[in-house]
């Protein structure tokens, strides 16, 4: 009975640490509000132990979990289904900072650590933990971001969440332990198992803790704003800048002119960079650990690139970057005050951005004339976010709810054609759980489904996401 099962989770973790009804319901939607589900309860572990103790008594009972943190996932990955067993695991209970190593260049810290609060601790000791995820650094939690391999502007220089992880501690589906909190460079000595638990969304366990990399922290940085005509002047850019800059280039974003044009719309104290309007405009920052002006190095490398920049801005004010930063970290929040839009995270081979861009937009405006398509993201990488909606709100759901299907198709077959992935950074949770099977090689989703089996027999780990 529920009954039974609530009252012996209450007495591993405490009556105030589990919530049910009205209290547990916020818990049960997600951020964007395309989701929502139904749970049992929400339980809030306050250590390793009592997660396994929780994890144990669900296996017994054949109740399934959704390990939850900040619950700031873009594709359902972290709220319940709308039936089933079930209860939400939430870690944020579990915050502690277990260890810093600044000779190391190592800190321990647990799953529930607010991503804000990790760069903070590093910094305290003259160290940077460079996962930046602007619009929810102050709410994600590591153990999510570790369990989507979250990107961020850093991936460029610094790499994705998997990365920046030495070692883990997770709680499997039968409720053991492995503690692999390893805080070692090197160890040659068998198969690297973090990596099956980096970018799982919980499907095959639960990340508990996490030994993360430090790096020296920058101490002197310019920024430079630049306008283009076209995406394939960002392409060959990069490759100039990345070539005379060095290890130096540590940001390098993409933001187009619809993109632009919602953020000075709908945020405050934003204003067009230059007189002139331009279709794509580009953010690239520079870092260094040596206290030495960069602005004069970048400000070369552009103007060595040729003729095709109509107009830049270099600077080395710290102040003035931000308000340039500003036009870039806002879109996904100005955008949401335009309404809905069929988005796409997806990524190609850097040599191969503008292409995808190009092909795509000729597929979306011959199949719908006057469409919006919003485009920006992390061009460094290859991770660009596509957003496709109508400029009229009244007409924008009927046509979403009509096309979002094909839409998504055209965009994904461009991707597939340019040997990319539909999901760059944000993970498929619920929302590309159906959709991956056509676009993933078979071979790959078999094995995917093997360890799944392997490890979690009972499909008690977060049902109905990835596979």
């Amino acid at each position: 009975m529920a009954s039974d099962f609530l009252n012996a989770a209450a007495a591993i973790i405490g009556s105030e640490a589990l919530l049910t009804g009205d209290a547990a319901a916020p818990y049960f939607a997600d951020k964007r509000g395309r989701y929502l589900g139904e749970a049992l309860a929400v339980v809030f572990p306050s250590d390793t132990r009592q997660v396994a103790e929780i994890v144990k008594l669900c296996a017994a009972h054949r109740i399934a979990i959704v390990p939850q943190g900040g619950n700031t996932s873009l594709c359902g990955a972290s709220v319940p289904l709308s039936e089933g067993r079930q209860i939400v695991l939430n870690l944020s209970r579990m915050n502690r900072i277990r260890a810093i190593d600044p000779v190391n260049y190592t800190m321990t810290v647990e799953a529930g650590c607010i991503l804000a609060s990790v760069r903070e601790a590093a910094q305290r000791h003259d160290r940077l933990f460079p996962l930046e995820l602007t619009a929810t650094l102050n709410h994600c939690e590591i153990g999510g971001n570790l369990s989507t391999n979250a990107g961020g502007n850093g991936v460029l220089r610094y790499g994705n969440a998997r990365d920046l992880v030495l070692g883990l501690e997770v709680v499997l589906p039968d409720g053991r332990i492995w503690n692999g909190l390893r805080s070692l460079r090197k160890d040659n000595s068998g198969y690297d198992l973090k990596h099956l638990f980096i970018g799982a969304e919980g499907t095959l366990g639960i990340i508990t803790a996490a030994v993360l990399k430090l790096f020296p922290r920058p101490r002197s940085s310019a920024t430079a704003i630049v306008a283009i005509t076209d995406p394939a002047v960002a392409v060959r850019l990069l490759a100039h800048v990345r070539a005379v800059c060095g290890d130096t280039l540590s940001a390098f974003e993409l933001v187009s002119r619809s993109s632009l044009d919602i953020v000075l719309r709908h945020v405050p104290g934003t204003a067009e960079p230059f007189a002139k309007r331009y279709a794509y405009y580009l953010l690239i920052q520079s870092s260094d650990v040596l206290q030495r002006p960069l602005d004069d190095a970048l400000r070369g490398a552009i103007q060595g690139f040729g003729a095709d920049i109509p107009e830049f801005a270099v600077t080395a004010d710290a102040d003035a970057a931000e308000d340039w930063w500003k036009l870039r970290q806002n879109i996904s929040d100005a955008q949401k005050r335009e309404g809905i839009s069929i988005k796409h995270d997806i990524s190609v081979p850097v040599s191969r951005v503008a292409e995808f861009i190009a092909r795509a937009d000729a597929a979306m405006h011959a199949a719908w004339p006057g469409v919006r398509i919003v485009s920006f993201g992390h061009m460094g990488d290859g991770n660009i976010h596509y957003n496709v909606s109508l400029a009229d709100a009244g007409q924008n759901e009927a046509f979403i709810a009509q096309h979002e299907g094909a839409v998504n198709r055209l965009v994904y077959e461009v991707v597939r054609e340019l040997g990319g992935s539909i999901s760059a950074e944000h993970g498929l949770g619920q929302l590309k759980r159906e959709t991956i099977r056509e676009y993933k090689d078979p071979m790959e989703l078999e094995l995917m489904r093997s360890i799944k089996q392997m490890l979690d027999p009972h499909g008690l780990m977060n049902p109905g996401k990835v596979l």
